[in-house]
């Protein structure tokens, strides 16, 4: 049982769950080393283990492709039934880390798309597809990570910008001040 376990890619996601620290990175890094990731055609440093018929495949790309411009390596992960897990591990200088991808498409949609993302991992990436306005941006980041106590951090993609936010910045009292200058 325990040499299956090692062979399927859902049982190591699922196990994700209940690693921490060192054990959970090394666990990354053993997904990524599977079999089941492909290179994607046209988009060097991308790999993944879905198809590219899925109909999330688009948006995962895009965003797979903004992390390669920042230094990154991305793995789309597969999306196992019966448990929720990330879109994505992504991998810069030998540090792996576990994010899930959130598309922020409507006018009030950040707050309520951080909430999805609760029990899948603690680290959020949020692809910006609009404007959106900063202090309300702010104001959600804040209350995920108020809310979210597993929360480690928020990475925001806007146009060709990068924005990484943890929990100490962000409950932060200088946050909106500090979230205007690097978001404007």
């Amino acid at each position: 049982m325990e040499e299956q376990a090692r062979n399927n890619i859902s049982q190591l996601l699922r196990q994700l769950h209940h690693l921490t620290g060192l054990d959970f990175s090394r666990q990354l890094e053993m997904i990524t080393l599977r079999g089941e990731f492909h290179p994607v055609n046209n988009a060097i440093g991308v790999f993944s283990a879905i198809d590219e018929r899925d109909e999330d495949f688009g948006s995962l790309l895009s965003a797979a492709r903004r992390a390669v411009e920042h230094g990154y390596t991305a793995y789309i992960l597969p999306n196992p039934k019966g448990f929720r897990t990330a879109d994505f591990i992504l991998v810069k200088k030998n540090v792996f880390k576990m994010y899930d991808l959130k598309t922020i498409q409507g006018k009030a949609s950040a707050c309520n798309r951080l909430s999805d993302s609760k029990g899948q991992t603690n680290r959020v990436l949020l692809y910006m597809a609009t404007d959106y306005p900063t202090r309300l941006l702010a104001s959600d980041i804040k209350r995920y990570f108020e809310n979210n106590p597993t929360a480690i951090e928020v990475m925001i993609f806007k146009g060709r910008r990068r924005i990484v936010i943890n929990r100490r910045t962000a409950l932060d009292p200088k946050f909106f001040t500090w979230m205007r200058k690097m978001y404007e």
